[in-house]
């Protein structure tokens, strides 16, 4: 018994050291028992055994060695996933930390906390886990829209935003856009509640009624509260002050959002009421204000043609002049981003009135491709860009609830030599920018030219 525990020792040890010298001396130590072993004639049976037993331990603790040696490749492999499972549960955990902090007493802690719930879902898809603790998060975000200031309130509101987006249209989603949308209404229409946070209430209401709305009456009601904001935009003749302009516009945006899944009877009453309307819009001084109600527009015209082909209204021709004014606005009291994002928006705007012409845009996302080919589409995905940030992309790619509002089928699964053999080479992508950059210089310098003609 003492050899062998001597001789396990020693297959731990050699085991444990992978050296290319170590493993010579094994393999001499072997050949030598070996040899001693088929040598000895004397001594009893019973010593015969054990010599045996100690040479066939001495084999098996070389062959663990060498087999340890061989297989450095697949422990890599192995860690790599252990890795990927250590952190995913690492995030799991700092997900359910964050929502046991929202119900604490101190203000700072529940900020921080709202601030890394809206990093983490942003920028990961989480629905299995929200699901299991939806109610206790629900109630959370419910005590701090109840009681906490315009910061909180504003950071309340977007992660219930995010929350819809990863829970879906499903039950669960439901349930959460019915237990916080009287609280969204009461601070969207509270004029003392602050500024901030009744922006952003005004963002969740239209994305969460988008999103978790199954009942008509819900969609009605959210649109007419949106509309009121409008109202009194119309009633103030445009005079709203500089503070409530971020309002104004997040109010719009919803608003555009909800026309975009309302059946035909309640477009037809839009048309009616706002169409007119919301023309006057266009002369405000805010640039995020015009841009908005052009947008708006162009939307209730594409919304307006699909109910019928040969739609057109009274205003058409007044509303185009305004339009090439905007879309060649060369104010210098405007700041240049502002005149250019404009020119470019009503340029757009102006075509599709005009000649139905949409300009398509294209949006990538891993190995897939999404087309912008309608103002609807293009509404849905800024709503959904504005609440995800840099992390639309990742949603695009794993989140079945965007897939299937943007009908892009199941999550694809894809190993990673495909994805390997997608990407551009560091040598690739140097070339082509290389090439880029002098077509580039040599355009430039013919256009920089002094002798060139200036037509």
């Amino acid at each position: 018994m003492p050899r062998a525990r001597r001789s396990t020792a020693a297959s731990k040890k050699g085991s444990s050291s992978r050296g290319s010298l170590r493993q010579e001396l094994l393999q001499l130590k072997v050949s030598d028992k070996l040899h001693l072993i088929k040598g000895s004639r004397a001594g009893t049976r019973a010593d015969s055994e054990a010599s045996e037993d100690e040479g066939a331990s001495d084999i098996l603790s070389h062959c663990s060695s060498a087999s340890e040696t061989v297989s450095v490749a697949e422990e890599g492999s192995g860690n790599d996933a252990q890795d990927f499972l250590s952190a995913q549960e690492q995030r799991e955990d700092k997900l359910k930390e964050d929502i046991e902090n929202l119900t604490d007493k101190s203000a700072k802690t529940r900020v921080a906390a709202l601030g890394s719930l809206r990093l983490a879902l942003s920028s990961q898809v989480l629905g299995d886990v929200l699901s299991e603790r939806r109610v206790t998060f629900t109630d959370a975000l419910e005590r701090c829209l109840k009681k906490g200031k315009d910061e909180e309130q504003s950071l309340a509101a977007t992660v219930l935003s995010l929350l819809c987006i990863q829970l879906g249209s499903g039950p669960e989603g439901e349930d959460v856009f019915h237990c916080l949308k009287p609280i969204l209404i009461s601070i969207l229409t509270d004029s003392s509640a602050g500024v901030t946070a009744r922006q952003s209430c005004a963002a969740a209401l239209g994305l969460c009624c988008f999103i978790a709305a199954s009942d008509v009456e819900d969609l009605v009601s959210c649109l007419s509260v949106l509309e009121g904001i409008l109202a009194l935009l119309y009633s103030e003749n445009n005079g709203t002050p500089p503070s409530q302009q971020g309002l104004v516009c997040c109010a719009i945006q919803s608003w555009a959002l909800l026309l975009t899944i309302c059946p035909a009877s309640q477009i037809q009453k839009t048309l009616e009421s706002h169409l007119p309307r919301l023309s006057g819009i266009l002369a405000s001084e805010s640039v995020g204000l015009r841009i908005a109600a052009g947008e708006s527009l162009a939307l209730l015209y594409e919304l307006a043609r699909d109910l019928d082909e040969d739609f057109y209204s009274e205003d058409t021709e007044t509303l185009c002049v305004t339009l090439k004014q905007l879309a060649t606005d060369s104010n210098k009291y405007r700041a240049k981003t502002d005149r250019r994002k404009q020119r470019s928006i009503f340029r757009d705007v102006l075509h599709y009135i005009e000649n139905c012409d949409y300009q398509e845009e294209t949006i990538k996302f891993g190995l897939e491709v999404m087309y912008m080919d309608s103002w609807a589409r293009r509404r849905t995905y800024s709503s959904f860009k504005e609440a995800l940030g840099s992390g639309v992309r990742h949603h695009l790619q794993h989140n079945e609830v965007l897939r299937d509002i943007f009908s892009l089928g199941p999550p694809l699964v894809l190993d990673a030599a495909a994805i390997k053999a997608n990407k551009i080479s560091r040598a690739e992508k140097h070339m082509f920018n290389s090439a880029a950059f002098k077509a580039r210089t040599k355009a430039r310098s013919r256009v920089r030219d002094k002798r060139a003609d200036i037509l």
